[in-house]
């Protein structure tokens, strides 16, 4: 068993302190996380695992405007000395950031000379920081280096994404991304023009457990009024998630089978013929099952999951073999990987579908932050940025669904069982956050040339939804600030 040992700074408030226990050691070549077992021993973080080999610290920590953040160090290996996580953290990012500015340079990204001087001024405090004698004077200069080094890290990416953008308009003047929201309920006519103006797409949602709340017993109605509204829009449309891998998406009377295999294969693709065949007309592209990647439930296995997924694309395309399919990735940096161990991360099992030789037409991945259990501890534009870059090595086409909370506190129509828990962007949730994260988040997916569709994950928070306070409408139906901020981005970007 191997035990790295992470010396924390004397004094850390006990709030610093609280999401710990999610600390763990990543790497491989899809820098995922291997199960970890972490414990405060005194001012130390020590991570026990299994396997005794080198790897990187990942772990939740406060950075200064930048938010709590799932922060990760460079290489570490077992050694019997504790490591200074400030020391570590702001290695890791300053590494992080000097690799991708290189890269991006290498392809013509112009980097100002302001950015340029970030760069060197973080790089100073942290030479500052691994060369102090005392801890305290390295974990001062060393949190001013990773405060540094998060802003370049922001600034490097918004160069990339205004620079990327202005490439691509120099061919089109507006982008044939899709750019829309899941359609989760009636849109108020108040906000309807708000709505349709920005977006050039939308998504059925087609949910399996409100469709289908009685076996046999389908109740289309509220579908074919969003499938109306959404056609007289213009806008293009999506189908599904049709399999939702949760509580949220299937039916209660489906647990009577729980464990039966052969039986929830035969009820889930009879739901999927079913739902192709009444719509396939109207809808070409549809996204056939999310979360397969990471679902506990029905007591299924990680080989049943990856079976009934292409049982699933197998039943759709014998209703019609040309339609276009998207299989979700949920939780894409393998948080879940980190207690318990698993035989496929989030990367491997995309690539073993498409290994199998299922003709997907794009993998959706989810950006849902700051939302538990299903969504992912919050991370920063730079991260998110290299995840999509490596999903795209397996499919050079990509999906993004995303959400950030406009506010913390409980939400009454949302799945009980998630709550918002999981790091914050800039410090916190509200409405204007939520707004200044989906700008540069719902940016950055759309200038990537591998992202053929950015969608937000449900519209509004006024009719039953999956992630707490995640719509673009309040509860009364109210626009909030996100929806204004994506209407600029299709006005400037997006047919």
């Amino acid at each position: 068993m191997g035990t790295m040992r992470i010396l924390l700074p004397r004094g850390v408030p006990a709030t610093a302190l609280r999401d710990l226990d999610r600390a763990c050691i990543a790497g491989g070549y899809d820098n995922m996380p291997t199960p970890t077992r972490a414990t405060i021993e005194g001012d130390e973080l020590r991570l026990l695992r299994d396997v005794d080999e080198s790897g990187y610290l990942t772990t939740p920590w406060d950075i200064n405007g930048a938010g709590r953040l799932m922060a990760s160090s460079a290489t570490l290996i077992e050694r019997p000395g504790a490591y200074r996580i400030g020391v570590e953290l702001a290695r890791g990012k300053l590494n992080q950031v000097r690799g991708q500015s290189a890269d991006w340079r290498s392809v013509g990204l112009q980097v100002p000379d302001s950015l340029e001087s970030q760069i060197r001024a973080a790089s100073h405090r942290f030479g500052l920081a691994a060369t102090s004698t005392t801890d305290a004077d390295a974990e001062t200069e060393a949190k001013a280096a990773l405060e540094l080094a998060y802003k370049a890290s922001a600034n490097l990416v918004h160069t990339y994404v205004d620079q990327i953008y202005s490439a691509r308009h120099q061919r089109q003047a507006k982008l044939d991304t899709g750019f829309g929201v899941r359609l989760n309920g009636v849109v108020p006519p108040a906000a309807a023009d708000a709505v349709a103006g920005a977006f050039n797409s939308a998504s059925l949602p087609l949910n399996w457990k409100s469709i289908e709340p009685t076996e046999s017993q389908y109740h289309w109605e509220a579908s074919d009024a969003l499938l109306k509204w959404a056609t007289a829009k213009n806008l293009r449309l999506t189908g599904g998630p049709l399999i939702e891998f949760s509580t949220f998406g299937l039916p209660d009377w489906l647990w009577l089978w729980e464990g039966d295999l052969p039986s929830l294969s035969s009820f889930m693709c009879d739901y999927v013929e079913t739902a192709v065949g009444r719509y396939h007309r109207q809808i070409r592209r549809w996204h056939l099952t999310s979360a397969s990647n990471n679902a506990n439930v029905l007591r299924l296995g990680e080989d049943d999951l990856l079976w009934l997924t292409a049982r699933l694309a197998e039943a759709a395309w014998q209703v019609d073999p040309d339609l276009e399919l998207v299989v979700g990735i949920a939780q894409p940096w393998g948080e879940y990987m980190a207690r318990e161990e698993h035989t496929y991360s989030p990367f491997i099992f995309a690539d073993t579908l498409i290994r199998a030789g299922l003709k997907l037409s794009a993998l959706e991945v989810e950006w849902i932050m700051g939302v538990t259990p299903r969504g992912s501890y919050c991370r920063d534009l730079l991260d998110a940025s290299r995840l999509l870059d490596m999903y795209a090595l397996l499919l050079p086409q990509l999906q993004v669904t995303l959400a950030y909370p406009s506010a913390e506190s409980p939400d009454p129509l949302s799945d009980k069982s998630y709550t918002v828990a999981a790091g914050n962007w800039q410090g916190g949730f509200s409405p204007d956050l939520q707004g200044d994260w989906a700008s540069d988040f719902a940016s950055l997916a759309a200038c990537k040339p591998s992202v053929k569709g950015v969608t937000w994950a449900h519209l509004t928070d006024g009719e039953t939804h999956q992630f707490p306070h995640c719509g673009l409408l309040d509860s009364a139906g109210r626009p909030k600030p996100a929806l204004a901020q994506l209407r600029l981005l299709r006005e400037r970007h997006f047919r």
